[in-house]
C-alpha cells in the first residue's frame, strides 16, 4: 500500500474542504463605516470644544478642558480623579511646626478713639508663634482707623503647618459691590466690565472670590434692582442692601429679591449659624467637585455679631476647619465661597489706583492682579466710603 493512500477520498465520497477564512473585505468595510460614524459623532463635540477655547479668557487651558469636561458628561470621572489627587497630597497629620507664619498687612492696627477692633484671634497651637491671630492693616497710612484687617493662624492643631489667612472688613466704613465675570453667574444678565473699573480705584481697599457656579450651588442671584436667577429659601446668601449693609443669611425672602437688595449671591446651606457650625457638615453637600472633608484650598465669608464681614481661606481645608476658624475669629454666621486654588482669591491693595495688590496668602495660585483685567468668574470688590 502506497503511502498516503489512506488519505485519499473514496470514489462516490463527498470532497471535505478547508474552513472558510474570515470575510476580510466585509470586516474592512464595517471597519470603515464605524470610523465614519464616529467620526461623524465627534463632529459636534469638536465644535464645542474648539468653539469654547476660542471664546476670550482669562483661565488656563487646562482648567478650562477640565471645566468643559465637567460640563459633557465626565463631571463624575473628573471629581474622583481630584478627589484621588488631594487624597494622595494631602499633609500628614502631627509632625514639626513651623517656626514663623508669613508676613501679612504693613503693621499691627492700633486702636483709635471711640473705634471698634476685633480682638486678636486667639492661636490654637502653643505656644504661638509672633504675630499668630493679631490683626494688621493692609495700607500704610491707615494703622490708626483700617477698615480691613488681615491676620494669619495655624487653625487645625492636627496639621501644625497648616496656615489659614483671615480678613476682617468693617461694613459701616467700606461699600462692597459683586461684580459679574464673563462667563459666571452663567445667566443672561448685565456683565459691565468683568473687571474692577478704573474710575474709583482711588478707594479700592480688597476684591475678592465669589461662589460656585450657579450650575453647581443651585442658587440664585440678584444685582441691581433685578433677580436673574431664582434666590432658593435655606440657602446661604451673601446680600447688600440699598442702605450700604452688608450681611450673610439663611434666604428666606422667596426667589425674586426685594427691592431693597443691591445684591445677593447664593451658594448652598449656612456652614454656621448662630455662632455654630452647621451640624451636618460631615455629609458632603459642600464640595461640588471634591468631597467636603478632603483637604484642599477652599474659602468662606462671615458676619460677626456687629455685623463685619470676616473672610477665611487656606490650603488643606475641609469646610468644619473653615467653619470653626471663622467661628473663632467671631463669625455668627457664615457661608463657604469657592473652592480648589485656581478660584480662591483675596487681594489687598497696598495703594490708592489699585496700588500694590498682595494676595493675602502666599500659596494662592492666581495674580494678584486677577481682578484688573476681565475675570471669567464674578467676584466681589471693597472700597472705603
Amino acid at each position: 500500500m502506497e503511502l498516503g493512500a489512506a488519505a485519499r477520498p473514496r470514489p462516490g465520497s463527498p470532497r471535505r474542504r478547508p474552513p472558510a477564512g474570515p470575510p476580510v473585505a466585509g470586516l474592512h468595510r464595517l471597519r470603515r463605516i464605524a470610523l465614519v460614524a464616529a467620526m461623524i459623532a465627534l463632529i459636534p463635540v469638536a465644535f464645542s470644544f474648539f468653539g469654547m477655547m476660542a471664546q476670550p479668557s482669562n483661565s488656563s487651558l487646562g482648567i478650562r478642558t477640565v471645566e468643559w469636561l465637567r460640563e459633557h458628561g465626565a463631571a463624575g470621572i473628573v471629581s474622583q480623579i481630584e478627589s484621588t489627587y488631594y487624597s494622595l497630597t494631602a499633609p500628614a497629620k502631627g509632625g514639626p511646626t513651623l517656626h514663623a507664619l508669613p508676613r501679612v498687612g504693613y503693621g499691627a492696627a492700633t486702636v483709635a478713639t471711640n473705634a471698634y477692633r476685633p480682638p486678636r484671634v486667639t492661636p490654637l497651637i502653643q505656644p504661638a508663634l509672633p504675630g499668630e491671630g493679631v490683626w494688621h492693616a493692609t495700607r500704610p497710612g491707615l494703622e490708626a482707623n483700617p477698615p480691613v484687617l488681615v491676620t494669619t493662624l495655624r487653625n487645625q492643631p492636627e496639621y501644625p503647618r497648616v496656615v489659614a489667612g483671615l480678613a476682617w472688613i468693617d461694613t459701616e466704613r467700606t461699600t462692597v459691590i459683586l461684580r459679574p465675570g464673563r462667563q459666571e453667574p452663567n445667566v443672561s444678565m448685565p456683565r459691565g466690565l468683568m473687571q474692577i473699573p478704573r474710575t474709583g480705584r482711588g478707594k479700592l481697599l480688597a476684591s475678592f472670590n465669589s461662589a460656585f457656579k450657579l450650575s453647581d450651588s443651585h442658587g440664585g442671584v440678584a444685582l441691581s434692582g433685578h433677580t436673574y436667577a431664582a434666590m432658593r429659601n435655606g440657602q446661604a446668601t451673601l446680600v447688600g442692601y440699598t442702605d450700604g449693609k452688608v450681611d450673610v443669611v439663611d434666604w428666606r425672602e422667596g426667589p425674586i429679591a426685594p427691592s431693597t437688595v443691591a445684591f445677593a449671591r447664593q451658594n448652598l446651606p449656612l456652614i454656621v449659624n448662630e455662632g455654630r457650625a452647621n451640624p451636618n457638615l460631615d455629609n458632603g453637600e459642600w464640595g461640588a467637585t471634591v468631597g467636603n472633608a478632603v483637604l484642599v484650598w477652599r474659602s468662606a465669608i462671615g458676619v460677626d455679631s456687629r455685623g463685619n464681614l470676616i473672610y477665611a481661606a487656606g490650603d488643606n481645608q475641609t469646610v468644619r476647619s473653615l467653619a470653626e476658624t471663622l467661628i473663632h475669629a467671631g463669625a455668627v454666621r457664615a457661608m463657604e465661597l469657592d473652592i480648589n486654588s485656581y478660584w480662591v482669591s483675596f487681594i489687598t491693595y497696598g495703594a490708592p489706583g489699585a496700588g500694590e495688590p498682595t494676595n493675602l496668602l502666599a500659596g494662592m495660585n492666581r495674580s494678584s492682579s486677577r481682578y484688573l483685567e476681565p475675570d471669567d468668574r464674578d467676584f466681589f470688590t471693597v472700597y472705603e466710603r
